[in-house]
């Protein structure tokens, strides 16, 4: 039950204050955000990208209040797409971005969303990768897919983001699982209302599991969001089924978490991607980490004594 506190916690100011001035916070953050900077983070990506692994790399940064912060979020991921071209780590590093990070929940959100995103999608498309759109709150949805089928229209590799906590989610799939569609599929790290989503963490997984057998099934190229040992094992085994081979599918998982499993898989011969935030504005995404799983939240507790 400590989830939805926490996830509550992540958009209150006060606890981003306590939480940020924490001395112990830092060490921690760094273990879930490896950098700040483009400069702290491009060798992260070579690293990773050295040891079988693919990256999907998010700015992190949510609270946009006006137009001049959406075209600075634009304009740091066009600065990281220089920089993966000239390191030539376009194959192995996509985009992952959040459209409100773009300005979709200003006044004329979805256009201004859309112009600020389109540049990075056709500048992620020059050097030979693709841009991931990430699922928000359920509310956002509705406008996260309108772009994302936009956007397929000139760059058909456009990715996509389902929660599985979501009512609506399976009918979002059988229409997404289409020829040349890539789709993430993550149990979900928002607070949302029971009128719209599951809550119940047994009801959740059962409902990735019917929504990860659609995406198998389908002819799109589903990519799996997940930490967990059974899902994991599950998606192996639905794949088999499905006839898909190893490169026709991959998974994903957040860097700093299960980081040997992460090498166990690509050593196996699966696509690994290792989904990879930096940035200042930290606080949103970090707390949603220790919303999702009880043992990010005892690591941090722990941390906090040991340091105390």
């Amino acid at each position: 039950m400590l989830g939805p506190v926490i996830l509550a916690a992540s958009r209150s100011d006060k606890m981003r204050r306590l939480v940020s001035a924490a001395p112990v916070t830092k060490p921690v953050v760094n273990r879930f955000i490896p950098g700040e900077t483009v400069d702290e983070v491009i060798p992260i990506v070579a690293d990773l990208t050295s040891r079988g692994l693919e990256v999907t790399l998010d700015v992190v940064g949510e609270d946009i209040t006006n137009r001049e912060q959406a075209a600075a979020a634009r304009d740091a991921y066009l600065e990281l797409i220089g920089r993966l071209e000239a390191l030539e780590l376009g194959a192995r590093a996509e985009m992952s971005v959040k459209l409100s990070m773009f300005g979709q929940s200003l006044e004329g959100g979805h256009e201004l969303a859309l112009a600020n995103v389109r540049p990075v999608v056709e500048a992620a498309a020059a050097i030979g990768t693709t841009v991931t759109l990430d699922a928000e709150d359920h509310t956002t949805l509705d406008s996260m897919f309108a772009i994302h089928e936009e956007l397929r229209k000139d760059f058909p590799q456009t990715g996509c983001v389902i929660q599985a906590y979501l009512f609506r989610t399976e009918a979002d799939a059988r229409r997404l699982a289409a020829s040349g569609s890539r789709v993430r599929i993550v149990k979900g790290a928002y607070k949302e209302p029971a009128s719209v989503a599951y809550l119940d963490k047994g009801e959740i997984d059962k409902a990735y599991v019917r929504i990860l057998k659609i995406l198998m099934e389908g002819q799109g190229y589903p990519m799996i969001g997940s930490h967990d040992p059974r899902l994991i094992s599950i998606a192996q085994e639905l794949a088999r089924r499905a006839g898909r081979k190893m490169d026709e599918y991959e998974f994903q998982m957040l860097y700093g978490i299960r980081s040997d499993e992460h090498l166990r898989l690509a050593a196996e011969g699966h696509r690994m991607r290792v989904y990879t935030a930096y940035g200042t504005d930290w606080y949103g995404y970090f707390m949603r980490r220790l919303a999702e799983k009880p043992a990010n939240l005892l690591f941090f507790v722990r941390s906090m004594i040991t340091k105390n």
